[in-house]
């Protein structure tokens, strides 16, 4: 067995039970009032911000560390425009026919179909990619999807915190993006995220949330 590689002292702040709870508390309270935005302002955003956030998110746990993520953001209007044309012609051939009527029906309350303005009017776009492997490939990466969805969740969850609205959007298929936007072979769309404040008037589809004794098991 190989040798283990080098270490250094964990930082870790214990905390009393009750300001546990309340944290706990706080952040549930916070994501519970997050929603999928389609109706973005054209306002300016600080991309400082969405940087930091980003920053956050490449900080996700990974298979073997490998870290196999690619976050590219988007604010130059003319590759927005390029994106949602190219998004815009597979939603048509998507909700046009290639899509069984059940995912049709369950798509209906949510009020969404081929027309995707958010992806201009969203001053910045963040496009997620999964490394299937490194710059070549005898670097191998591990539980690539796993790793991703993690950095992807924690991404979506520190724009939130932030005071930024978000929308996952993941347009079938995705290959168009790695071709928009120049990605190498070894990448593959994972995630596309508008960024923004919502516009004014903004509504979302009146939803709810399974109650947490519907979906945790304790034994």
């Amino acid at each position: 067995m190989s040798e283990a590689g080098p270490t250094e002292p964990l930082t870790f702040e214990r905390l009393t039970p009750t300001e546990m709870l309340r944290r706990a508390e706080e952040l549930r309270d916070r994501l519970r009032a997050r929603r999928s935005v389609r109706d973005f302002s054209s306002e300016p955003i600080d991309l400082d911000v969405v940087r930091a956030c980003i920053d956050a998110a490449a900080s996700a746990p990974s298979g073997a560390n490998k870290q196999p993520w690619t976050f590219v953001l988007v604010t130059d209007p003319a590759v927005k425009r390029a994106i949602r044309e190219a998004a815009e012609k597979e939603e048509q051939t998507f909700y046009g026919g290639r899509a069984p009527e059940r995912w049709l029906a369950d798509l209906r309350p949510l009020g969404t179909d081929w027309r995707k303005p958010f992806l201009e009017d969203a001053p910045a776009l963040i496009v997620v990619f999964a490394q299937r492997h490194g710059g070549d490939e005898g670097d191998k990466h591990y539980y690539v999807s796993e790793s991703v969805g993690i950095a992807v969740g924690m991404l979506i969850t520190a724009l939130h915190v932030s005071g930024l609205a978000t929308l996952t959007h993941t347009p079938s298929p995705m290959g168009f993006l790695a071709s928009v936007l120049g990605r190498p072979d070894n990448e593959r769309a994972y995630v596309l995220l508008p960024v923004g404040y919502p516009a004014d008037g903004a509504t979302v589809p009146a939803i709810t949330k399974k109650p947490l004794d519907a979906v945790l098991v304790e034994r």
